[in-house]
């Protein structure tokens, strides 16, 4: 009996995740021990990684494994989304940004960072929110 063909070209989903993070074939290397080379021929369909391999590569990503497969969303899922549609672009790519850079930062320069994010946000004021004005008639 043949095999069914998968219905995700995971290696595009690995590179689109790992694009979206600002990361390399490289980055993702250094973090799972996986060959470069290996990443390369996965994300280009000449192989397809097991299971536990895949576990690896979302972990380097820091992402679920269940985001590699289409339909799977969580709750957690939902609430993100709830939560970014309540967020400008320009907060987003700050967000997203801050992430990229953080990956990188022992747990105590996280905290450490987010400490001073906290104070920050405590002594100055937002920017306003542009308000359109709506005429009456």
């Amino acid at each position: 009996m043949p095999k069914e063909k998968p219905k995700v070209n995971i290696g595009q989903v690995i590179r689109s995740y790992r694009g979206q993070r600002g990361l390399s074939q490289g980055d993702i290397e250094r973090r799972t021990g996986l060959l470069r080379c290996y990443l390369s021929r996965v994300e280009n369909g000449h192989t397809v990684p097991s299971l536990e391999t895949l576990a690896k590569i979302a972990e380097a990503m820091e992402i679920s494994l269940a985001d590699f497969f289409p339909g799977t969303e969580t709750i957690r899922d939902r609430d993100t989304q709830k939560m970014l549609g309540e967020l400008s672009e320009d907060e987003i790519r700050f967000l997203s940004e801050i992430k990229r850079y953080s990956t990188s930062l022992s747990d105590g320069d996280k905290r450490l960072v987010l400490a001073m994010i906290r104070k920050m946000a405590s002594i100055i004021p937002p920017p306003p929110r542009k308000v359109v004005a709506r005429r009456a008639f």
